[in-house]
């Protein structure tokens, strides 16, 4: 355990150091964040803001694995799962690329990105079946019960799940400090499950994240200096999926990705209403801390509520997994 922490503590201190040096190079760079047109206009302010600063925490998270690699860590997943995140996170870094160099808030298409998204999913679960990580037999949260389920429709529904939360994690980076902040409570529930389970290497992984995520919301932190961009976002996804599939537990999404999943069905609900009532708005504007965000919510409260949120869910995620870890 005190391995954990000590990697933690590193992380934050290593990805602290790169985000020193990389914040003037992003700015020197002029790589700003381009505000939505359709965004509240008080967002207008943000325009500029220095983007790509997850690379802050994508680069701290392997550095510190690499040197728990160089002293004796014998347990590569974590590196599978990273490679996952770093890949996703490239596909983010493509589309920040695009919105720098094209100056304009729509980055790759949708279809790009699924395309690209789709294809990283299936080699990772390869690499997860191939090694003897992942099964095909569907651990069910509470019941304490696992169902098998024939490979080609548990691809199919991994594949679904990952793009679905790596996406569902990216719409909740909307305002300053509300992703990270939502996903620091998700890396400690990891670093537990991943220790009760006997997956002490593994724990290292979020480790990494929750001390590179408490360095980046140094600078994230309304007013944000910098935002993580779609390099960070998407990086993150991976990471939260990842580890979920690593475990051999992705059901239990349902309850550490509870946030996330909000966010997205309250897109899916907006858009879905707004078609059926020919331009009526269920909320006033979507992802959902948004509209809050419109109802007078400060910033600061908003990302508050939603990690406390996060925090509960997270609790009932262990709770979730008990027959598991007895």
């Amino acid at each position: 355990m005190i391995r954990i922490l000590l990697t933690a503590v590193c992380c934050c201190g290593v990805s602290a150091l790169l985000g020193h040096f990389l914040l003037p190079v992003l700015r020197a760079l002029k790589a700003g964040q381009s505000v939505r047109s359709i965004g509240p206009t008080w967002h207008n302010n943000k325009a500029g803001t220095p983007l790509m600063m997850g690379l802050m925490f994508i680069g701290g998270t392997l550095i510190c694995l690499l040197i728990n690699l160089a002293i004796g860590m014998t347990d590569y997943t974590p590196f599978y799962v990273y490679a996952l995140a770093f890949c996703f996170g490239a596909v983010g870094f493509l589309d920040d690329y695009c919105k720098v160099k094209k100056k304009r808030d729509m980055g790759l298409t949708a279809i790009q990105k699924s395309l690209l998204q789709m294809a990283v999913s299936a080699v990772f679960l390869y690499v997860l079946y191939r090694e003897g990580v992942l099964t095909c037999d569907l651990y069910i949260p509470f019941w304490g019960v696992r169902f098998y389920i024939h490979p080609a429709l548990f691809a199919l529904f991994a594949m679904f799940v990952i793009v679905g939360t790596v996406n569902a994690v990216n719409l909740t980076d909307g305002i300053d400090g509300l992703s990270a902040s939502v996903t620091i409570p998700v890396m400690v529930f990891f670093v537990a499950a991943s220790v009760a389970l006997g997956r002490q290497n593994l724990a290292l992984l979020p480790a990494c994240m929750i001390g590179g995520l408490l360095a980046y919301l140094h600078l994230n932190w309304h007013p944000a200096k910098a935002f993580m961009g779609d390099t960070g976002s998407l990086f993150m996804g991976g990471v939260v999926c990842g580890l979920a599939f690593a475990l051999d537990i992705p059901l239990v999404l349902i309850f550490a990705g509870f946030v996330y999943i909000v966010e997205t069905l309250s897109v899916i609900l907006q858009v879905g209403y707004f078609k059926a009532t020919h331009g009526k708005r269920l909320f006033k504007m979507a992802p959902i801390h948004h509209h809050f965000e419109m109802s007078g919510w400060k910033e600061e409260k908003i990302v508050l509520t939603f990690a406390s949120v996060s925090a509960i869910m997270c609790l009932v995620a262990w709770l979730s997994i008990s027959s598991l870890t007895r």
